[in-house]
């Protein structure tokens, strides 16, 4: 790698083009063609190049699974930037994939892909401390706990996307089309998810509806509410810190904030952007 280099974060739907030079940003662009829309990432990553430079090329994400460019291995937590640098995963002298994380603690399996950079970021720049508990909200929302800068374990909840499923399929599907923000409806649904009892208390969204207690234009961010709020409350009663540090955009933070700050700790918000820059520039400097 060279002091000018390009890093691709390349996920399922989206992908992210950085141009860094001396540490800095210089160009960005973002676009819709995820690994899903890529049949030729060859040709891919040579319109990336004569578009920003014939430049060395760090590349993470969902561009190293098994619907990606090339399958790179997983590296067992606890994991650092130097365990993912001695790790790429080389295409050729110049373009290179990060690898993703893998566990097995407690018997359960997980893995994750492109967020180790974000986590690693975090606490390389910074915005995170080297002991944290670090969550990404989104479709598959990732809970680690940080050691001395490491990842030293995670879970995955899919939290995001089952909201999408209920919110696109079956009996509450029609409810569930108002806007979500953390409003006393969210809140409610978050003091709800404490009872843990899921599955009942979502049918109980159909049953507001029958005896009127609920408009039905509360009735998404109710149900967000519950899934986060069951998500929150399981892996807070599993860690002790007082602050979770959210990576993360605005609004889908702010929805975590909410939670969080009702189960009794503190949400701090981070730049995942900026986590990843830190990210990223820190396993290329290992390469030097």
């Amino acid at each position: 790698m060279a002091d000018a280099f390009l890093a691709v974060d390349w996920g399922t739907t989206n992908r992210r083009v950085y141009l860094i030079e001396q540490g800095r940003i210089v160009r960005t662009e973002r676009d819709d063609l995820g690994v899903t829309a890529v049949t030729d990432f060859d040709a891919a990553v040579g319109d990336i190049r004569a578009r920003f430079g014939d430049l060395p090329m760090l590349l993470a994400g969902m561009v190293g699974s098994n619907i990606g460019w090339r399958l790179a291995p997983y590296v067992p937590a606890p994991a650092g930037i130097a365990n993912l640098a001695a790790n790429l995963l080389r295409i050729d002298a110049r373009t290179a994939i990060v690898p993703g994380v893998s566990t097995l603690a407690g018997n359960r399996p997980d893995v994750m892909r492109g967020e180790e950079v974000q986590l690693l970021g975090a606490v390389a720049t910074g915005l995170a401390p080297a002991q944290a508990l670090l969550v990404q909200p989104g479709t598959h929302c990732k809970w680690a706990t940080m050691i001395d800068g490491r990842i030293a374990g995670f879970t995955t909840a899919m939290t995001g996307e089952l909201f999408a499923l209920l919110r696109s399929h079956g009996l509450l599907a029609a409810q569930l089309q108002g806007e979500v923000t953390p409003n006393a409806a969210f809140l409610a649904g978050v003091e709800e998810a404490k009872r843990r009892d899921l599955a009942a208390s979502l049918f109980g969204i159909r049953a507001a509806k029958m005896l009127g207690t609920r408009d039905d234009g509360d009735a998404a961010a109710y149900a967000s509410g519950l899934l986060i709020g069951g998500d929150v409350a399981a892996r807070l009663d599993a860690s002790p810190h007082a602050v979770a540090h959210i990576l993360s955009g605005p609004e889908l933070g702010a929805l975590y904030a909410a939670a969080i700050e009702a189960n009794d700790r503190s949400a701090m918000l981070v730049d995942s952007h900026a986590a990843f820059i830190a990210g990223i520039i820190a396993i290329e400097s290992q390469l030097q």
